[in-house]
């Protein structure tokens, strides 16, 4: 799956380098040979959420353009667990408007960053929702600390992000961020005890 065409002389450079070269240079095609290290990764990431190959390949090109842009954005450290975050998240995205209403959550991020080398199932309720378990999730939800549950409900039913959150509850990304994976813990633990 040879999408994106780069340079055989840069291959023995670490991410880091090719990532600061490309960052002072925007030169999208060291960027183009930092992303086509991790394709079979993220193909793989996004077979795991749609489940039909050719809709994952043509998820692996629009990924590109969307980190041409959002790399200049962020202060990434580690490219490939920023990229596998990046993926998930659009993946997400992606199946949320297809799923009106519908709730998806998944384990925390070290736990999704061992798929990627393990195609582990993800999370209890990754197979799909059905009704008992969209039930036994509300029930879980109000059990949850108030901000956990603001967070949750603002991320997973009304299909806003982290800025989004935080302008509305007033508070630091981080903390949304923290609000979120925490929340996400205390429902599987509360799942699984139902």
């Amino acid at each position: 799956m040879q999408l994106i065409p780069f340079n055989r002389k840069k291959v023995n450079k670490t991410d880091q380098e090719l990532l600061n070269v490309f960052l002072e240079n925007r030169d999208i095609e060291i960027l183009g040979e930092l992303y086509s290290r991790y394709m079979y990764l993220i193909y793989g990431v996004c077979l795991k959420y749609f489940k039909e190959p050719e809709k994952s390949k043509d998820v692996v090109i629009e990924l590109f353009e969307k980190v041409q842009t959002e790399i200049q954005k962020h202060e990434v450290k580690n490219f490939k667990s920023w990229l596998y975050v990046v993926t998930k998240n659009f993946c997400l995205m992606e199946l949320r408007k297809t799923k009106a209403g519908g709730i998806i959550l998944v384990s925390n991020d070290e736990e999704l960053a061992g798929f990627m080398e393990n195609e582990c199932e993800l999370h209890p309720i990754d197979g799909g929702a059905n009704e008992n378990l969209e039930t036994a999730l509300n029930d879980c939800i109000k059990k949850l600390k108030p901000e956990q549950q603001k967070c949750i409900r603002l991320f997973y039913f009304e299909n806003k992000c982290y800025r989004e959150i935080a302008e509305l509850l007033k508070l630091e990304e981080r903390k949304v961020k923290s609000f979120i994976q925490n929340g996400k813990r205390n429902l599987k633990i509360c799942l699984e005890k139902q």
